[in-house]
């Protein structure tokens, strides 16, 4: 693999790993609301992917749709509000295994086949979920479990939706802008709970700027040296890394609950990646 490549795909791991450490921070040690945080986010991305399609060597064309609009905004949405009861590796594990069982179950609908080793993987990566939630000590809040699962599955939605662009970058920007209407409304209809925290907003900023439009535009970079089951497997590395950003910046506790848990739903999506060229490539966020 060229260095480049391997380069950029670090960065854009580090930077998906990034927006759960970044909302964590602000939803936890910052006074900011999840609304707030939301729409900064998605408004921050828009300016920074608009200004990349502006800076670039071709004329900027208009992408997206409202349908990938509303799946993103499903997403930044759960995403925020599951960030005030989640710590930061639990989030990201729901929300890339709820990214990833979603696009394997879609293409189960469509016809698609797992043979034994891949039906095995599936029902590892479903029992380590399931043990993850189970009641007990060490389980996540049932509250912020739920939506970050609905995050990852809105997720997987806006992945599916956009699988085959021409101008993937173009249609990342033309969702976002989209979605800042969608955002205005949450805003307004949660004003009664608004509450603006300086450093609150300048984690969103960064989140939105940073390790998500320019995040994007560096894994875009990277997919042009990377092979479907490549793309899909690297992406297992984010829960990990925002656990261990978690931990070590925000003196949250590796539980071995958890620890068990990743390695049941990764390795066992890793086994389908791994042994079933028909699965599709996973989303290309976090």
């Amino acid at each position: 693999m060229p260095v480049r490549t391997l380069l950029a795909t670090a960065l854009a791991m580090l930077a998906f790993a990034g927006n759960s450490l970044l909302c964590r921070l602000a939803l936890r040690d910052t006074a900011l609301d999840p609304a707030s945080f939301t729409g900064v986010r998605l408004l921050a991305g828009a300016l920074t992917l608009w200004l990349l399609l502006r800076l670039g060597s071709q004329p900027a064309k208009k992408g997206g749709s409202w349908a990938g609009a509303c799946a993103l905004f499903v997403y930044a949405a759960g995403f925020s509000f599951a960030y005030r009861q989640l710590d930061t590796g639990v989030g990201a594990l729901l929300l890339f295994g709820a990214v990833q069982l979603g696009m394997l179950l879609h293409g189960l609908r469509r016809g698609e086949r797992l043979g034994a080793w891949g039906c095995g993987g599936l029902l590892l990566a479903l029992g380590g979920l399931v043990a993850l939630l189970l009641p007990g000590a060490g389980a996540p809040a049932p509250g912020g479990a739920v939506l970050m699962l609905l995050a990852g599955l809105a997720w997987a939605v806006y992945s599916l939706l956009g699988r085959g662009a021409a101008d993937p970058l173009a249609a990342t920007a033309g969702n976002f802008l989209r979605a800042i209407p969608l955002t205005l409304l949450l805003s307004l209809a949660l004003a009664a709970h608004s509450q603006p925290d300086p450093l609150g907003l300048c984690y969103a900023l960064l989140s939105g700027a940073l390790t998500s439009g320019l995040g994007y535009a560096v894994w875009y970079s990277a997919l042009r040296g990377l092979g479907s089951l490549q793309a899909a497997t690297v992406q297992l590395s984010v829960p990990i890394l925002a656990a261990l950003a978690g931990a070590l910046l925000l003196g949250e506790a590796l539980s071995l609950r958890l620890a068990l848990a990743a390695v049941a739903v990764l390795g066992g999506i890793a086994l389908v990646l791994g042994t079933e060229r028909a699965v599709p490539v996973a989303a290309r966020e976090a």
